[in-house]
């Protein structure tokens, strides 16, 4: 029955205004009760991470001769072994937290991950990876189908930054934005007791669905999934965790994920997003500056978090996945910092990844014919298609049809989990 926008306001309004009359018999709502269960957690570079300063080729001649400014000197870079091609690769020093997980065999670092004639526009770039969809960036998110495919539950998905991202999209799921559960409650002007009696009655109204009135059923019914998160949402609104966590926002985010696993919310996809990667100017020089800042923020936040959670036995059902939108250029630009490239790093964390380095890192020379450039030598050309990881993630360790989901064979992706 399709509904104009004029129908909507006024037929809407009207039945919710007949609604707060409506007597008593109106059936209670079931609360959907937590459990825990396996969880995934996207961690979301905004603005495209520069991967080589981030997993460093730091002995590739051409690593430093093209970046004479922002190349981390080999001494400074923390080492995690070589590809499979022989090519020695290092972390950035600001991500020490990392390395013991690394080296502890629970992360996994995918080299060269994108996908063919990649895309330097953010909003389409970002499009593309958060629908797993090239060919229509503007259907709904990989992670939206995948929840359709789960049972009903207002808190299956939960966005920790207020404007839920294209990836969490969905025909049928609605995924909330909280960044903060301490501010997630029910608005009154009125004090106690008065506010739970209002809670009560609008509860009880909004669990009314009446089938001839669409526009009433689709507001109740988004109300009503709005009131069964709330005490779910403040239970972990105390949440401290075992340790201190870094004091900014990226790390608060992590810290009520963690909350949210331990107390057993029960949400099965969050989305946690940082900041500041579109670094086009002053990336810093010699592993100082702007861009060591961010992966200190990264790596911090990333290491409390895997950290608290492993102090509480809850790693092997946590799962980490990172990526950003797109790689940046090898080359550095004029003003010290790079310009939107092509494939990137993707890396997993958790308990039950099969950590180590998959792919192999670009050869930086820009000699004609070199198979892992392209664009005249000037990005690094993608070696994995980034659906493979999703792949992985939703048959291996979401249990889902990633056929299905991603409307394609991708599961010949690396054996991350």
């Amino acid at each position: 029955m399709a509904v104009s926008r004029r129908e909507f306001i006024r037929g809407g309004v009207a039945a919710f205004t007949v609604s707060f009359a409506a007597p008593e018999f109106l059936c209670d709502i079931a609360r959907a009760q937590g459990a825990r269960s396996r969880s995934l957690v996207v961690v979301y570079l905004a603005g495209g991470n520069d991967s080589l300063n981030t997993v460093i080729p730091y002995t590739d001649p051409f690593y430093q001769s093209r970046r004479p400014t922002i190349f981390i000197p080999a001494g400074q870079v923390l080492q995690i072994g070589s590809d499979s091609a022989g090519r020695a690769l290092g972390l950035h020093p600001r991500l020490t937290g990392l390395r013991p997980i690394f080296n502890d065999g629970r992360l996994a670092i995918i080299q060269r991950t994108g996908y063919q004639n990649s895309s330097r526009s953010h909003f389409q770039g970002s499009d593309i990876w958060n629908t797993a969809d090239p060919a229509s960036p503007s259907s709904m998110g990989w992670l939206g189908r995948y929840l359709e495919t789960v049972p009903l539950d207002p808190l299956s998905g939960w966005s920790t930054v207020r404007e839920v991202p294209r990836a969490l999209l969905s025909k049928t799921v609605a995924v909330p934005g909280i960044p903060d559960p301490r501010t997630y409650s029910f608005a009154s002007p009125n004090g106690e007791p008065e506010r739970t009696y209002e809670r009560s009655a609008a509860t009880r109204i909004c669990s009314h669905v009446p089938v001839d009135r669409p526009q009433l059923a689709f507001i109740n019914g988004r109300t009503t999934a709005a009131f069964e998160t709330l005490d779910r949402v403040n239970a972990v609104a105390d949440y401290t965790g075992t340790l201190a966590y870094p004091n900014n926002g990226f790390a608060l985010a992590l810290r009520t994920v963690a909350g949210s696993i331990a107390r057993g919310i029960g949400t099965r996809v969050y989305w946690v997003q940082t900041g500041g990667f579109d670094t086009h100017a002053n990336e810093g020089a010699q592993g100082g500056g702007a861009y060591a800042t961010l992966m200190g923020t990264l790596g911090d936040g990333v290491a409390a978090f895997y950290t608290d959670l492993k102090n509480q036995g809850l790693l092997s059902d946590t799962l980490i996945l990172q990526f950003s939108e797109f790689g940046r250029r090898i080359s550095e630009n004029g003003t010290g910092g790079t310009d939107h490239g092509a494939a990137a790093v993707m890396m997993a964390l958790g308990g039950g990844v099969r950590g180590g380095i998959y792919g192999t890192a670009p050869n930086l020379n820009p000699v004609a014919g070199n198979p892992t450039l392209e664009n005249n030598g000037g990005d690094v050309t993608y070696e994995t298609d980034f659906r493979s990881v999703y792949a992985r993630v939703l048959d291996n360790w979401l249990g889902a049809n990633s056929s299905a989901i991603l409307g394609g064979d991708f599961r010949n992706g690396p054996a991350i989990v």
